[in-house]
C-alpha cells in the first residue's frame, strides 16, 4: 500500500497518520492526549516515543541510522527475532535474525477508550524467509502509545511441528549521560559478560557503565529500573514472557567502528533488552503461540 491507501484504511483523524519518512520508508505518526511515537513500518520498529509534558524522548536514534531497505535502523526498538545475537547453527545468517531488516504489514490501528493509540503490525512466512530459516510462522506485534508504552510481541508457529526461537525487544533507551546512568533491580543476579568471553558472573549492586558492557543476565526480575541522573528520571521496565534481560553499551572504540552511530553516541544511549536466550529460548508447539512483552513508564519526582 502507498500512504495515501494506508491513511485510507488505518488513519485516525486527529491521532494517526501514515507519512513517508527518511528514505521514503512508510512511517506512522502519533500524537494523542497523552504522548506522540513515531514508528516505522518497514522493521516493524518503534523509533520515537515522548510522553505529553516531558522534556526528551525515551529513545535513543541515531543521526546516522541507516533508512534503507537490508539495513538494520540503529535505534528505537529493534525486534530480534527468530534468534538474538549470532546465528545459532553457524549457517552465516545475519545476526539477530531476519525481521528487522525487511518490511512489515500494518495489521490495524485503535484508538482505545483511555486516549491511547495501538498499532498492530505483522511478518508472515514467505519463500525469501523460508530460505533463511525454513518455518511457518506468523509474528505479530502491537505497540499501545498512551502515558505508558508497551510492547508485545506474539510468535505462532504454523506448522505441525514445534520450533525453537531466542528474541529481544532490543530497546536504546537515551540518557543524558552514560557516566551518570545506572540500571537497579539486578543485584545478585548471575550474568554472562560476553565482553570478558562469556565469563559467568554475579551482579554486585547497581549496574553501572564506565567501559563496554555486553551481559545477558538470567532468572532477571521483571520489574528494572534506568536511572537517569542528567536527564533527572526514572525509567521503569516491566517485562512478561521473559527470565532475561540484556544490558549493552559498546563504549567508545566500538562505538568509533560503527559507521550508523557518532563517535560520542555511546555516552547518549542505554540499551536495557526484553529478551529469550541463554538458556531462556522458546519452543512453540505446532499451532500454538508465545508472547513477550514489555512496558515503560517515565518517573519524575
Amino acid at each position: 500500500m502507498n500512504i495515501n491507501q494506508l491513511n485510507a484504511e488505518f488513519g485516525i483523524t486527529g491521532q494517526l497518520q501514515f507519512i513517508a519518512g527518511k528514505g521514503d520508508l512508510p512511517m506512522i505518526s502519533i500524537d494523542n492526549d497523552h504522548a506522540s511515537a513515531l514508528i516505522s513500518v518497514y522493521a516493524g520498529q518503534l523509533l520515537s516515543y515522548r510522553p505529553a509534558g516531558e522534556p526528551y524522548d525515551l529513545m535513543f536514534l541515531s543521526d546516522k541510522a541507516y533508512y534503507q531497505p537490508g539495513k538494520a535502523i540503529k535505534g528505537g526498538v529493534p525486534i530480534c527475532w527468530p534468534w538474538f545475537g549470532a546465528d545459532p547453527e553457524g549457517l552465516g545468517r545475519p545476526a539477530h535474525g531476519f525481521v528487522r531488516n525487511r518490511p512489515w504489514q500494518v495489521l490495524g490501528t485503535e484508538a482505545s477508550a483511555d486516549g491511547a493509540t495501538q498499532v498492530t503490525l505483522g511478518l508472515s512466512d514467505d519463500a525469501d524467509t523460508r530460505s533463511i530459516w525454513p518455518q511457518a510462522f506468523d509474528l505479530r506485534l502491537t505497540i499501545t502509545v498512551g502515558d505508558t508504552l508497551t510492547l508485545q510481541l506474539a510468535t505462532r508457529n504454523k506448522g505441525a511441528q514445534p520450533f525453537v526461537i531466542s528474541q529481544a525487544l532490543h530497546t536504546y533507551f537515551a540518557v543524558g549521560d552514560i557516566a551518570q546512568a545506572r540500571v537497579l533491580g539486578l543485584a545478585d543476579t548471575r550474568y554472562l559478560d560476553k565482553a570478558d568471553g562469556g565469563a559467568v558472573k554475579t551482579q554486585s549492586g547497581a549496574v553501572t557503565i564506565d567501559a563496554e558492557v555486553d551481559r545477558i543476565y538470567t532468572d532477571a526480575a521483571p520489574e528494572l529500573v534506568i536511572e537517569d541522573d542528567a536527564m533527572e528520571r526514572r525509567i521503569h521496565i516491566s517485562a512478561s514472557g521473559s527470565d532475561t534481560a540484556v544490558v549493552w553499551n559498546p563504549w567508545a572504540k566500538i562505538a568509533a567502528g560503527m559507521a550508523d552511530l557518532d563517535d560520542a553516541d555511546y555516552q547518549r544511549f542505554l540499551c536495557v533488552e526484553t529478551v529469550n536466550a541463554a538458556g531462556d529460548e522458546i519452543t512453540v508447539a505446532g499451532g500454538d503461540e508465545c508472547r513477550l512483552s514489555a512496558r515503560y513508564r517515565i518517573e519524575r519526582d
